[in-house]
Parts: structure tokens; sequence; C-alpha cells
């Protein structure tokens, strides 16, 4: 199957270009959300997390809390090391399946894997495309103060925990630029995907 990595920073506006392929015919697959189904009531997963962080991180109705292991993980590196192990791989053969399963009739079809820190966790290796939304980082910023309501601190604490701007751009075959407006950004992204069709087809035809 032809994978295209889909990142950007935070704020970079990912979700708009994940959700205009997704319109135009691409298989989006949203590591998020398999991060989020990994660990839900009844899985392996879940369980791990329970026997290395003790059941103060479940809820009463026993699924995670996650502000309460967000607490743990992120002011202990090793914790968050072991964090990692338990989820990463669960999340990949999780994410291969989902692909699978979304090129069983169409082995053409474009899957776009959409990943936030495919530079700081992934690297692009494992891609046959990467495509970095970019806007940069004050920009960003501004975006989470203005849209989420975050504070200047934590916006600026939340950027500076990524990747820089350049080390995504390093990482980059194709590169969105969302900065300037929702159109150019759509346009952008429709030319992108015509692209993209071409490549997989090819890569197809050579299966």
């Amino acid at each position: 199957m032809f994978v295209v990595g889909l990142t950007g920073g935070i704020a970079a506006g990912k979700s708009i270009v994940s959700a205009r392929l997704a319109e135009k015919g691409a298989a989006v697959v949203d590591a998020d959300k398999l991060a989020r189904e990994v660990v839900e009531p009844g899985t392996p997963g879940l369980a791990a997390i329970a026997e290395r962080f003790g059941p103060g991180v479940l809820q009463a109705d026993g699924s995670l809390d996650r502000p309460a292991l967000g607490a743990i993980v992120f002011s202990d590196a090793q914790a968050r090391r072991d964090l990692e192990e338990i989820t990463h791989p669960a999340v990949r053969a999780l994410s291969q399946r989902r692909m699978q399963e979304a090129t069983a009739q169409d082995p053409a079809r474009v899957v776009v894997y959409d990943v936030p820190l495919l530079v700081e966790a992934r690297g692009s290796a494992e891609f046959d495309r990467v495509v970095v939304v970019h806007a940069p980082a004050a920009m960003r910023i501004r975006r989470l103060v203005t849209l989420r309501g975050m504070s200047e601190e934590e916006a600026l604490k939340r950027v500076d925990s990524q990747a820089t701007d350049d080390e995504r751009a390093d990482a980059a075959d194709d590169i969105i630029d969302s900065s300037t407006s929702l159109a150019s950004t759509t346009k952008q992204t429709d030319a992108l995907y015509s692209t993209l069709v071409r490549l997989a087809a090819e890569k197809a035809t050579l299966s």
C-alpha cells in the first residue's frame, strides 16, 4: 500500500488538511484516536498501564484517568518511556490493521497516517511520502492563545516541547503552508492529493 505520513506542529492546521484529504477519497488513519482505542477498558494496554502505574491511574468506572497518568509521565522521563513501550507497539499493530482494511478493495487507494509526533517518535523511513503542514511557531502560539484559550506561557511550552519547524521541514517530502488562508490551504491540499493518487497508482502497478 502507499502510505503517507501527515504531520505538523500543534495548531499548524493539520486537522484541516487531514479532513480535506479524507473528503477527496484518502483513507485517513488517526494515530491519536488509535492511542485512545488501545487503552479502552478491557484492553491489554489498559491492564498493562494499571499494572505499571497502579490503580490511581484508573477512574471509578475502570477507564483511564488521563490527567492522573499525565501528571506522572510528564514529570518523569522513565515513566514516559515505560508508557510508550506499552502503547506504541499496540498503536502500530492497530494502525497496520486499519490500513490493510482500508486498501483491501483498492490497493491503489491513498492511505494517510495522521500522526502529530511523526518527527519526534516515528521517523520518516516507514512512509512512502511525508507531508508537513506548516505555520511559523509564532503564529501557532497566537492560534493557541486566541483559538484555544491557552496562556502565552502554556502555548509556548507546548510548541517548545515538539520538534522545531526546521526539523519537520528536513523530514518533509511535501510542505503545505497553512499560514495564509483556508482557501490557500485547501488549494494546496487538492493539488497534493492529485500527486499522491498518481504515486499510489504507480506503486500498485509495480506491485
